[in-house]
Order: structure tokens, then C-alpha cells, then sequence
């Protein structure tokens, strides 16, 4: 297929630091990091927050406090702190880290004990006075689930979650948010006990790349796309999450998960909904935050006879991946011989509106497929009368949104061959954001890092939309329950198991990226 490659902007700035710095002044305010010893600390928070501290983005007011059980002190949290930077943050990072080393302090205390939040009060007070953070304050539960409720439960008890003289007490808190509904539900609950909604930002790092961010200016800034983006011009619509790696040592853990919890419940339906969504009244966060759940409850919950016949999901088996023999799922550490555990998952999903009637949106992910690719695929339905090929089927056109790796938007339709024939062949124009607009695009965790200290929850998930999208595939975990069947296989390496082409009913085809 031929390329057709859009001219790049000459651009030397970052965009987002150009776009944020112009619009929007983050105020002073501390950032508590519990679970600040782990590894989501050390190789994403500080990195993205110093990639922020070099873009000018951070106020001059600034801390970061990690609240943790080991026995660190300033020195050594800092040293492992400088060294994360050096390794997975942004190019130059490293010496902004140690211009500003003395803002990251360490505070020991069990995640369950009260006099260590009385101690924690005390130590922002002073932080407050020395590096003037005007009493502002983000807490992120960087924790397994299983800690938040002691943490939510001792923030309240001692008053740190309250906002009171116009300062501001917020909490970030990373997914999964709950196991089913049941779960998130409580959790939700949880966390309304310490804070108000407002006050609450649940994280979803892929919200914060890029493409995904780009799919609302795509629809709703180019006049061009809206008028096409309903079931009257759209075929079908693939949402593709796929990966490379296997389980590797998160077996045990993925065993409780599934790919249908770990990414579909997520991920998926949260890029669901903003390919979906019907045009917000404005870009405020709530205004678009009802219209993502507006979609999500357009989707009815399966009956468990439908889901065999709607849902597809299979475990990957031993096979060659790139150049040497890799495990099967059951053989992985951690996993049961007999596990019924899904690695890949494939579901078709109608969005009972005006909008998408009869237009089927088919959402997959797995482990272990051929390469590591993150995308939508807009298919456009057939011209009514073809003139061209004898009358054969053309490839439809196709406009895809490639939010991992090399991200960016193409659009393929058909052109005529230079010659005396009429012939027609597929071209595609291209665009992608590393050479439009230079350099590399932010890491995602430093939006959203930004967009909380903003108090901007636009790109966070709402309460209602969690518990929307749990109900959806709860109702998919009942079905596989109540079947006979057992999940079908796929060879690692593979785009999955040949069951997965039915989902896509006559006459399409899953893209192979």
C-alpha cells in the first residue's frame, strides 16, 4: 500500500508545556506518595514530575513527600529517587532532580497507623512554612488496593482529606478500582467517606496519551469527520490493545485478573467511550465526563445464553516468539495446570443509541500476540455502487487512530493507478505526531500528574463511569461462569484463536497491525 506522508511542522518547544504554561498556573502544594518505596515511585511519578520541573511546569512552591513502612531515611529515598530518574526519565532530567533534591522528604509509618498520619500532619505544616506550599495537598495511593481503605480511613480520622481557607486536599488513586462491581462499588464508597468527588482522581494512564486525548479534537474540531461519525457511514469499529509479553512473573496475579478485568474493564472502554461519546457542551470535565457515561450506559448488560455467541476468550500455548521457544499460559509460574484463566479476549458490544444503532463496536486484547500495539480502527461502509474493479469489493476506507507505539492517525482510501487502465489501489496519508511535531510526545503520567494539580479531572475516571463499566463486564464474567465451554487456544505468537474472525459477522476482517 502506498504512503502518503503529511508535511511536518517545524516545532522546537514542547506543546504541552506551550499550551499549559500560557493557560493554566499549577498552585504550590505538596505531593504525599504512599507506597513512595515501589516501583511505580522510582520509574513513572518522579520521572514525570521532573519532566515537568524542566518544562517549567511545576510551581515555585513544591514538594514531595513518599509515606512508606521501610526504614529510609531523606538521603536514601532521594539516592533511589536520582537513580530512577537517570533511568527511565526524559533525557536531561537528572540534574534538574538534583537541583531540586532537597523538596523529596521521606516519612516512615505503617500504612495503619494513626500517629504516623498525626506526624505526617505535623511534617506538611512545616513544609508548608519552609518551602511555602500554602497548605495545598495531592495524596496518591500508590499501594495495593488492599491498603487504601487504612490510608482513606486515617486521612479522614486526622483532617488531612478536608478543604477548608481555599487550600486544597485532593487523592489520586491508580486502577484497578475494585475486581467487579461489588468491589467498586465499596471502594467508591470508600473513598466518598474521605473526600468528595471532586476532590478525587482515579488514574488511567492510557486517558493520558496522546492519541486518546487527540480522538475528541479529531471529532469535534475538524468538520470534516463529525458529520461521518455515526452508523449511517460507519461499518464497525476495532479496538485493538495488544501485547507482546507474556505473563512472566505476574501469574498469581493475573490468575485473579483475567485480560478482561486487567484491560478491557479499563483501558478499552474508557477509549470506548470517547470514540462513542455524542459532542459535550463544553470541554469542562464533568461536561464530558456524563457524556463518556452516557455511552457506557447505552451498553445493556448480556444475559448469560448471549455471551458465547458475543465474547470470544482463549489462553495463548507454547510457541516460537521472536526467534525462541516460549511457554504456554498453563505452563507459566503461578498458574493453575487446569486454569480457565483468559490471556485474550474479544467482545462485540452495541451502543443502543441513535447514534450507533446496528453499528457493532468489537473491542480485543491478549498476551503474547505478534507485536505490542494499541489502536482504533474506523471502518467506513462501502460506496452504495461500484464502478471501479469490474464491480469487485474494495477494501473500505479506514481512519486509525495508533495510540501506541509510533502514535498518530492515518487515513486509507482508494486512488488510481498512473496508466491507461482504471485500476485502484489502497494509499494511505499519514500522520504522527514525532515528526509533526518534534521530538517525543510527554509521557502520559506527566499530563495527568499536571491535570490533577490543576484540579482538571477531564482525563480521570468519574465514579459512575467505573461502576457503568463494571456492570458490562460482570455480565461477561456471569456468561463465561454459567458456560460449558472452555476458553479456546492460540499459539503465542499468533493474532489469537480463529473463533475471534466470527465476532466481526460476514464480510470483515480483524486488522493485523
Amino acid at each position: 500500500m502506498a504512503n502518503i506522508t503529511v508535511p511536518t511542522a517545524s516545532v522546537t518547544s514542547n506543546p504541552l508545556a506551550d499550551e499549559l504554561r500560557t493557560a493554566r498556573t499549577v498552585r504550590p502544594c505538596v505531593v504525599v506518595i504512599f507506597g513512595a518505596t515501589g516501583d511505580l515511585t522510582k520509574r513513572k511519578l518522579v520521572p514525570s514530575l521532573m519532566g515537568l520541573a524542566k518544562d517549567g511546569l511545576l510551581p515555585p512552591g513544591f514538594a514531595v513527600v513518599g509515606f512508606a513502612r521501610r526504614a529510609w531515611t531523606d538521603e536514601s529515598f532521594r539516592a533511589e529517587l536520582a537513580d530512577g530518574v537517570r533511568q527511565f526519565g526524559r533525557p536531561d532530567t537528572s540534574s534538574q532532580f538534583d537541583a531540586m533534591a532537597d523538596a523529596f522528604s521521606f516519612h516512615q509509618s505503617d500504612f495503619g497507623e494513626t500517629a504516623g498520619y498525626v506526624a505526617l500532619k505535623q511534617k506538611l505544616e512545616q513544609i508548608d512554612r519552609q518551602r511555602g506550599t500554602a497548605g495545598n495537598r495531592i495524596f496518591y495511593l500508590a499501594t495495593p488496593p488492599s491498603a487504601y481503605s487504612s490510608i482513606l480511613q486515617n486521612l479522614a480520622t486526622t483532617g488531612l482529606s478536608v478543604e477548608k481557607d481555599g487550600k486544597f486536599a485532593r487523592v489520586i488513586v491508580e486502577k484497578p478500582f475494585g475486581r467487579d462491581i461489588a468491589t467498586a462499588v465499596a471502594l467508591n464508597d470508600q473513598v466518598r467517606a474521605a473526600f468528595h468527588e471532586r476532590q478525587v482522581f482515579r488514574i488511567d494512564h492510557y486517558l493520558g496519551k496522546e492519541t486518546v486525548q487527540n480522538i475528541l479534537a479529531l471529532r469535534f474540531a475538524n468538520g470534516i469527520f463529525e458529520p461521518l461519525w455515526n452508523e449511517k457511514f460507519v461499518d464497525h469499529v476495532q479496538i485493538t490493545v495488544a501485547e507482546s509479553i507474556g505473563v512472566g512473573s505476574r501469574g498469581g496475579y493475573f490468575e485473579e485478573s483475567g485480560i478482561i478485568r486487567d484491560m478491557i474493564q479499563n483501558h478499552l472502554m474508557q477509549v470506548l467511550t470517547l470514540v462513542a461519546m455524542e459532542p459535550p457542551t463544553s470541554l469542562t470535565a464533568d461536561a464530558v465526563r456524563d457524556e463518556k457515561v452516557k455511552v457506557l450506559q447505552a451498553i445493556r448488560s448480556f444475559r448469560p445464553e448471549e455471551v458465547d455467541e458475543a465474547t470470544v476468550r482463549a489462553q495463548y500455548t507454547r510457541g516460537s516468539f521472536g526467534g525462541e521457544e516460549v511457554k504456554g499460559y498453563r505452563d507459566e509460574e503461578g498458574v493453575a495446570a487446569e486454569s480457565t484463566t483468559e490471556t485474550y479476549a474479544a467482545v462485540r458490544l452495541h451502543v443502543n443509541n441513535w447514534r450507533w444503532a446496528r453499528t457493532p463496536f468489537v473491542l480485543r486484547s491478549g498476551k503474547r500476540l505478534p507485536r505490542r500495539v494499541t489502536e482504533v480502527a474506523i471502518h467506513f461502509k462501502q460506496p452504495p455502487h461500484l464502478l471501479f474493479e469490474g464491480g469487485k469489493p474494495l477494501l473500505p476506507n479506514v481512519l486509525l487512530l495508533r495510540i501506541q507505539p509510533d502514535e498518530g492517525v492515518a487515513l486509507r482510501f482508494g486512488a488510481k493507478v498512473p496508466g491507461p487502465d482504471v485500476r485502484i489501489r489502497d494509499v494511505r496519508m499519514d500522520f504522527r505526531y514525532g515528526t509533526a511535531f518534534g521530538g517525543e510526545t510527554a509521557d502520559a503520567y506527566e499530563r495527568l500528574l499536571l491535570d490533577s494539580m490543576l484540579g482538571d479531572g477531564t482525563l480521570f475516571a468519574r465514579a459512575d463511569e467505573v461502576e457503568e463499566a463494571w456492570r458490562i463486564v460482570d455480565s461477561i464474567v456471569a456468561g463465561w461462569k454459567q458456560s460449558a465451554q472452555r476458553p479456546d487456544e492460540y499459539v503465542a505468537g499468533t493474532w489469537g484463536p480463529e473463533r475471534a474472525e466470527q465476532l466481526l459477522l460476514t464480510g470483515r476482517a480483524w486488522r493485523k497491525p
